[in-house]
């Protein structure tokens, strides 16, 4: 009898044990299914992942190196046709006086816009990124802060009094940078700017909208087989001198960039004050004689003195 009870406890035990390989087999069998629907989910937020920051970063492969001490030479290739994203931008001053084109000067290049600011304006970020280049160049853009944008651009901030970021430092738009000075190559403070795609200037007014304060739409598309005629066609609208209402007007190369009669910016522009463009060979009494006015009151609105040097281009206020 207890022969009997052995051997069917025995029995239990050894049909027990068998069953439990199978079970641990029944559950990694399940699991299979689970494990690969887990690496299919894993792969899909991957890839969104991967598209999301193509996306927030769509400039990230237009350039190869960081650290070269240029602005032009840039180690990358310019696009036949690129889109910039212009939202979330910020205007890097609240002037609205534009001085000097970008194109043709004085057998010249001027790969930016000239706007008129003065010692110790403000001067922000137009975009976030990260700031590449902070460096002084005194036969050329003084003291300047070169940064480079999430949205493939670069920005270039000339000729200011103070640089107020370091090289390797991440910036948001609006953020101040510097002030607005004369140093460097120039007859005037002012903040010299530029846009640059793979170290190519592009013209800032195919972007951004200083007498309105704005950018020009939410987005850019550069297309190097139409970009010289949109070019043109912006510095019309948006240059100096140029209006919306009127996109005929003939595009303008002159140097204006010392203009120390602009007036100082404002909220709005002064629509009544009258500008006198210096021509070759004027002295402030023949202005003040052709412009019906008084040597001492052209001093007086331009905070210049009697002896100030006229450059051809300068821009003089006279009422």
């Amino acid at each position: 009898m207890i022969f009997k009870t052995l051997k069917t406890i025995s029995f239990i035990a050894l049909a027990t044990l068998s069953t439990i390989p199978a079970m641990a087999q029944d559950l990694l069998a399940n699991q299979a299914p689970i494990d690969r629907k887990m690496k299919a989910v894993d792969s899909v937020a991957f890839r969104q992942l991967l598209q999301t920051e193509a996306t927030e970063l769509p400039g990230a492969d237009l350039y190869q190196d960081w650290d070269n001490r240029y602005v032009s030479r840039v180690n990358g290739i310019l696009p036949e046709e690129y889109r910039i994203d212009l939202r979330g931008f910020h205007m890097p001053t609240d002037s609205r006086v534009v001085t000097s084109n970008f194109g043709a000067r004085w057998g010249r290049q001027h790969k930016g816009l000239d706007i008129k600011v003065y010692i110790g304006d403000t001067i922000r970020a137009a975009f976030s990124g990260k700031v590449r280049i902070v460096r002084y160049e005194p036969r050329g853009y003084g003291k300047y802060v070169v940064i480079r944008h999430d949205n493939g651009l670069e920005t270039v901030y000339g000729h200011m009094s103070a640089q107020l970021v370091r090289e390797n430092q991440e910036v948001r738009a609006g953020d101040v940078i510097g002030l607005g000075g004369n140093t460097g190559r120039s007859t005037g403070s002012h903040l010299h700017f530029e846009t640059r795609l793979c170290g190519v200037a592009l013209n800032p007014a195919l972007m951004f909208d200083f007498k309105n304060q704005d950018v020009v739409s939410d987005y850019y598309t550069y297309r190097r087989s139409t970009y010289e005629h949109e070019s043109a066609q912006a510095t019309r609208l948006r240059g100096v001198g140029g209006t919306a209402a009127a996109p005929a007007e003939p595009r303008q190369h002159t140097e204006v960039a010392a203009a120390p009669a602009a007036p100082r910016h404002s909220a709005m522009v002064n629509s009544d004050v009258r500008f006198h463009k210096v021509s070759k060979g004027e002295t402030l009494y023949s202005i003040a004689r052709k412009r019906g006015t008084t040597v001492d009151q052209l001093c007086k609105l331009n905070h210049i003195g009697k002896n100030f040097r006229l450059t051809p281009g300068q821009v003089l206020k006279y009422n």
